[in-house]
């Protein structure tokens, strides 16, 4: 698991892993399904990784592990939870289990309030693991376990780590803040929970207020019925100029994309809860049902 600088380093702000991100939420309702998606509904709690300075150092570790174990559905699994001085925030050996090791960076010793994020990262690899979903290459799996951390509930953790002043600043995990606030706002969207209650950081609440207002976005682009004027009147010409010129190429920055086939055009676009493809007959207003979230679309093809 990576970290910003605990000592004035830059903190990378922004969307630049945005599609890797999308494309993550839809491997993951691939793999869980609707319904296990659906099963990580409540979010963790704060009671329930509250780690005080009076905290036993090892006793507590633990305690916070066994919470998070429980939360992310890892019944058989027991993590034990070591510290060592190392380069990056956290560690874990990924074994068949039923007992996994995993080493925080020494500095937690006395940084207790972020055990919880760190081991929440931490145990979603486990979590991964078990299920056996993986994507190429180490920085796509760790963006995959960040958003999943995040969308099944724990992830908030994670935002709340990120603090910054003019001396200093932290961040836990791959995603920049904003990243984090999509994730955790595409999530509130889907179970109707508002998770900036729980942030003790100031920076971390900004981020998510810019990471809410991207995920509202994608209720918003067309051919939603949601799109604003803008977006409705492009639409209209880019949905012209392909009944004009069968075939063309896909302009790549557009979100959605048309096809002629025998039943007439086609457009196609993402699902804006779980970016899974869809097609639909281009033919006015009508609703279409994305196949894999099960979500109802207003649209205006």
């Amino acid at each position: 698991m990576s970290e910003g600088s605990g000592g004035g380093g830059p903190v990378v702000h922004g969307f630049p892993h945005l599609d890797a991100v999308r494309s993550a939420i839809t491997a993951l309702y691939r793999r869980l399904s609707l319904e296990g998606v659906r099963s990580y509904a409540a979010s963790l709690s704060p009671a329930e990784v509250a780690f005080s300075d009076v905290d036993d150092l090892y006793p507590g570790a633990q305690r916070v592990a066994g919470a998070l174990v429980r939360h992310l559905r890892l019944p058989q699994a027991r993590v034990v939870v070591g510290f060592r001085r190392m380069e990056h925030a956290a560690s874990v050996e990924l074994t068949a289990g039923p007992e996994y090791f995993v080493e925080l960076n020494d500095r937690f010793r006395t940084h207790r309030r972020d055990i919880g994020a760190a081991l929440a990262h931490e145990i979603t690899h486990v979590l991964l693991h078990r299920l056996g979903l993986e994507l190429p290459g180490t920085r796509e799996n760790e963006i995959l376990t960040d958003t999943v951390t995040a969308y099944l509930g724990a992830g908030w953790l994670l935002l709340d780590a990120f603090r910054q002043d003019a001396v200093s600043s932290q961040k836990l995990g791959y995603l920049t803040p904003e990243e984090f606030g999509y994730v955790l706002a595409k999530r509130a969207m889907v179970f109707g929970e508002d998770p900036s209650v729980w942030f003790t950081s100031p920076q971390a609440y900004t981020a998510y207020t810019r990471g809410r207002a991207e995920a509202l976005r994608d209720l918003q682009r067309p051919p939603l019925t949601a799109a604003g004027w803008a977006g409705r009147r492009r639409y209209a010409k880019e949905r012209r100029l392909a009944g004009d010129r069968p075939g063309a190429g896909r302009d790549p920055s557009l979100p959605y994309a048309f096809e002629t086939g025998a039943e007439g055009l086609r457009v196609s676009f993402t699902c804006p809860v779980c970016h899974q493809r869809v097609r639909v007959p281009v033919r006015g207003r009508t609703r279409a049902r994305c196949g894999l979230c099960r979500t109802v679309l207003e649209c205006d093809t």
